[in-house]
């Protein structure tokens, strides 16, 4: 396509997000005029895609950061011939697929983008898929806002693109001056963001973002750059084309006033298409996926942290899988995400101390094709957690795994104990949220987590805790285990899981010394939840108690008392234990002890809630 016609795309383009933001009555449309020629010359000279086989391994990959700018990518498929006219003018509306930020309903999206810093760490895992696993010369493309550079997550990204020398990655930021209430931080010096990415390693290239000549000569260059990523930096006008929006403040997030004279002002409807190159034929080695693992295997009796079930668990895991792949934020060695790093050391992605870049890279690997397992401690995953909430919003499968949860940790203190973790993570939709108490369950959860939908998390304890389990016990997913149980003379019903279970099993015993037999069950799975199970319990006992390392909302207690609420089974009297005051330093049982979630602690709530149960 020759230049002159690549400026008529570029006006079409803007024409189209026009109408299509007038059609909604909402939207971003000036934000999509800035970057028309990007999005022209991109589809027109240096996507390699076949948009009739989205999944094609050599296909490049387009990430829309700024999805705000979603009626460019939308204006962009109707030049392709994917979209067409009238479902273009769907935009924003029920049932359309065309939504006011891109999501993988549409099977050109990758991943879902809108919540600004993402799409650069989220590139970053594809180009580090393409490079290093699949070994196809796919490129992934980038597009940003200026106002997005702001964010931390993008220069955690930057950082780890060019230290792996991601050569197939380019950024393209729209610096087209104006943010959502004014100007950028650094409106249009271009010096001041070159300056800063290549202090970092990348090569960067500054241009006028609307002549394509120049875009055109910048795509080629970063194309052709190698060892280290690319940064296009263009300079652009806000709501480019019509004089009553361009580069006015006050204007973002809205239709144009008079969308009429702005379609005729960029010189009218046109319905120019574009026949996007395809991509190489070449195809990366086939994913091994062999038969069932061959786990590790516990004695009964013996003590086993479950972080250290994890990590050997993982690894056996990419014995027979070609297609998991291990990521850790620099605590392999406290994760135990170390094993599977000694044994695969091709598919292990040390992501340092940047929680976001960490989980990013695991949304964009699975984009791939691949099934991610990531680690940190429970309580550093908080800092990634909009990232986790997007990966539902894509339709990502990726596993994430907390260690160190609770006050159980002991000396380390509440700055490293995880005690919202599962509240976060059974708040995210789809998700499911696994707490193992020993090492065999570990090992079985770990396996099975490898073939669910969705954001699945499972959180590790850090301490060595009894194996219960035989090495042949099966758990599972949305399953329970009763571990005590006196039938029909049950008085109560202790619901626990993880580092609660042993103590639940202590105070089981005490109690049954005490004539008071009680029924403990191990809610391994905290979502989805045993609800038979339970309601089994209640009908039988009337008393459930149930006992977490973890905050009183939003955890185990809540899980299970959200099972009762529906009204639809036996309903008990309910207490919850679970860890209400501030903790410090001290051993792990003084800790337990003093949050009230020990054996102890569980004897008392169990003699008080039958004692009551007698009264009525």
């Amino acid at each position: 396509m020759r230049y002159e016609t690549m400026s008529s795309l570029a006006q079409q383009l803007r024409v189209d997000a026009v109408r299509a933001a007038d059609a909604a009555g909402s939207g971003h449309p000036t934000s999509s005029m800035s970057a028309a020629e990007i999005g022209a010359v991109l589809l027109a000279r240096h996507l390699r895609y076949d948009f009739d086989r989205p999944d094609h391994p050599g296909n490049d990959h387009f990430v829309l950061s700024k999805g705000h700018a979603s009626p460019l990518l939308y204006a962009m498929y109707r030049a392709a011939g994917v979209v067409g006219d009238g479902e273009l003018l769907t935009f924003r509306r029920r049932g359309s697929l065309l939504e006011g930020h891109p999501t993988p309903r549409l099977p050109w999206v990758d991943v879902a983008t809108g919540s600004l810093g993402q799409g650069l760490p989220v590139g970053v895992g594809m180009a580090l898929a393409g490079k290093y696993l699949d070994r196809v010369p796919y490129q992934v493309w980038v597009l940003c806002g200026d106002s997005e550079m702001a964010e931390g997550s993008v220069w955690e990204a930057v950082e780890h693109a060019a230290y792996c020398r991601l050569d197939n990655l380019t950024l393209i930021v729209d610096v087209n001056r104006l943010g959502q209430r004014g100007p950028t931080r650094h409106q249009h010096d271009l010096g001041a963001y070159a300056a800063r990415l290549e202090a970092f390693g990348w090569h960067t290239v500054q241009i006028d973002g609307h002549d394509v000549e120049a875009v055109d000569a910048a795509l080629r260059e970063a194309r052709a750059t190698v060892r280290r990523p690319t940064a296009v930096l263009a300079a652009t006008r806000k709501g480019r084309g019509v004089a009553a929006v361009e580069n006015r403040e006050g204007m973002h997030g809205k239709p144009l006033p008079d969308a009429t004279a702005a379609v005729a002002e960029l010189g009218g409807y046109s319905d120019l298409r574009v026949q996007v190159t395809d991509p190489p034929a070449a195809m990366p080695p086939r994913l091994v996926r062999g038969g069932a693992p061959t786990l590790p295997r516990y004695d009964k009796g013996d003590e086993v942290a479950t972080r250290d079930a994890y990590g050997r668990a993982l690894a056996a895991l990419g014995d027979v899988r070609g297609d998991v792949v291990g990521l850790d934020g620099e605590v392999g060695d406290s994760t135990r995400t170390e094993y599977f790093a000694k044994a695969h050391p091709d598919r292990y992605f040390e992501s340092w101390i940047a929680e976001q870049q960490l989980v990013g890279a695991a949304v964009g690997l699975q984009a791939r094709g691949y099934v991610p397992y990531a680690s940190t401690f429970a309580a550093f995953l908080t800092r990634a957690y909009d990232f986790v909430r997007m990966a539902a919003v894509s339709r990502a499968g990726i596993n994430l795994v907390g260690s160190h949860a609770g006050v159980s940790i002991g000396q380390d203190g509440p700055s490293q104990m995880g005690l919202e973790d599962l509240a976060m993570m059974r708040a995210v939709h789809g998700s499911t949220v696994l707490y193992p108490c020993d090492a065999n369950q570990t090992a079985k959860l770990v396996a099975a987590m490898a073939d669910l939908d969705g954001v699945r998390y499972l959180r590790t304890t850090r301490g060595k805790t009894p194996v219960v389990y035989g090495p042949e016990e099966e758990f599972p997913v949305g399953g329970s285990k009763v571990l005590r149980s006196h039938g029909e003379d049950d008085r109560a019903a202790v619901v626990a899981a993880g580092a609660t279970v042993p103590e639940a099993l202590r105070a089981a015993d005490r109690l049954a010394e005490a004539g008071i037999p009680v029924r403990v069950i191990d809610l391994y799975s905290v979502k989805p939840v045993d609800r038979a199970t339970l309601d089994q319990a209640a009908g039988t006992t009337g008393c459930v108690l149930t006992v977490e390392d973890h905050r009183p909302e939003g955890g185990l207690g809540d899980a299970v008392a959200e099972a009762y609420a529906d009204g639809h089974g036996n309903t008990p009297r309910l207490a919850r234990l679970a860890v209400r005051s501030m903790p410090a330093s001290a051993t792990p049982e003084e800790l337990l002890h003093e949050a009230g979630i020990d054996a102890d602690a569980i004897v008392s709530a169990v003699e008080l809630l039958v004692e009551r149960v007698l009264v009525r």
